[in-house]
């Protein structure tokens, strides 16, 4: 069966394998107990399609992860968005999860900012402020509101050292397609517009793209 592999896993698939080859040259004992890893290296890369649900107003997950507490705070200042509190809805990728990241609504990129920062566990709160992130502004095309901005925010984890956006200011965007990743384990956070009802508990398992966390009102 073919397994879809987003491109920036190609480098490390390859040197994952090298060294398992390399390893059952030496012993095939090691080889064996490091080939698990290897197909860890593969799976984790993995970039499967997803099907976006219908409905131009749903907020979709921009992440396969388990949804954090969900909180009331303000969104990144350097995107401007002002100081009013909004929820904040964190998904945690762990090292098992599909990490390609998908946008949330269609629309247009208003902004993006690159924040370099710390590496702390990405399911404590405290990442989502002091962890590397990188953080997108986004005008839903159903609305020409500001007041209906949303924010998206790739945030690094405990082990993963590179965030991957594909999108520029000023891209437009689909709601569902494929924008960056994050290597390796880590969260995204999104930060709704005031009027969004959400419509997902704390605590269950999205799929990006395909997982409904709120509707956009008005």
């Amino acid at each position: 069966m073919k397994i879809p592999i987003h491109r920036e896993g190609w480098p490390f698939i390859a040197l994952f394998a090298a060294a398992n080859a390399a390893l059952y040259w030496l012993s095939p004992w090691l080889g064996a107990l490091f080939a698990p890893i290897a197909l860890w290296c593969v799976a984790f890369f993995r970039d499967p399609e997803r099907v976006p649900p219908p409905g131009e107003n749903s907020i979709v997950s921009p992440a396969d992860g388990v949804l954090l507490p969900i909180v009331e705070v303000p969104p990144p200042a350097e995107l401007e968005m002002g100081d009013a509190p909004r929820r904040r809805l964190s998904i945690f990728m762990n090292v098992f999860d599909v990490h390609v990241n998908r946008m949330p609504v269609s629309g247009e990129v208003i902004a993006l900012h690159y924040r370099p920062g710390r590496f702390f566990n990405a399911s404590f709160d405290k990442a989502s402020i002091h962890n590397e992130r990188l953080s997108a502004r986004i005008r839903p095309e159903c609305s020409s509101v500001p007041d209906h901005d949303l924010a998206v925010v790739q945030i690094a984890g405990l082990v993963a050292r590179r965030i991957v956006c594909d999108v520029t200011t000023g891209a437009q965007v689909r709601r569902g397609a494929r924008y960056g990743m994050i290597r390796f384990g880590s969260r995204l956070d999104v930060y709704l517009p005031l009027s969004a009802r959400i419509v997902i508990k704390e605590g269950s398992v999205t799929r990006a793209g395909e997982t409904v966390l709120a509707e956009l009102q008005g």
